[in-house]
């Protein structure tokens, strides 16, 4: 990489690839989840990171770049710390607390990424771009706090006991 345009395009085709692997890791999370108003906080953001992906390939194609061609290994770490909790947790009340934690840990991932990625796409007169950019950093946001609210308000109490 020697120009920001190359950085730009890295973090694009490794946003690309986190999104592709939470595709295929949110339905384990939907199938874990007990409460009914978690499974619904995933099933939606599994349709938004759906969407997510379209985005990517849709600002790839202005770019006339291909997304594909990197592994993001960040994602795949933090996936793989989460079978490993699922593999752990033996209480329903717990499973839902630590599933919201695990999934937080995604959103945080991808808010830093794709904030990055608006940046350098400001800073590139890509102004299209950014703004699809920040269509999706505010969807992240707005799932983190969502996950954030369902912890706060009962999930992280119930699996006191």
């Amino acid at each position: 990489m020697k120009t920001l345009k190359d950085l730009l395009e890295h973090h694009l085709k490794d946003l690309f690839s986190a999104e592709n692997q939470l595709i295929d890791a949110l339905p384990k999370a939907v199938n874990k989840a007990s409460d009914s108003m978690l499974k619904q906080a995933f099933e939606d953001h599994l349709q938004e990171t759906k969407e997510h992906k379209r985005r990517l390939q849709e600002i790839c194609g202005d770019l006339e770049i291909s997304p594909n061609g990197e592994t993001c290994k960040a994602m795949k770490g933090l996936i793989s710390e989460t079978e490993s909790f699922i593999e752990e947790a033996n209480d329903d009340e717990v499973m839902d607390a630590g599933l919201i934690a695990e999934a937080q840990r995604f959103e945080h991932y991808e808010i830093a990424a794709y904030g990055t990625a608006v940046r350098y796409a400001k800073e590139l007169g890509y102004d299209n771009i950014a703004r699809k950019l920040q269509e999706t950093l505010d969807e992240e946001y707005n799932a983190n706090n969502k996950l954030n609210k369902l912890a706060e308000n009962r999930l992280n109490r119930k699996a006191v006991n």
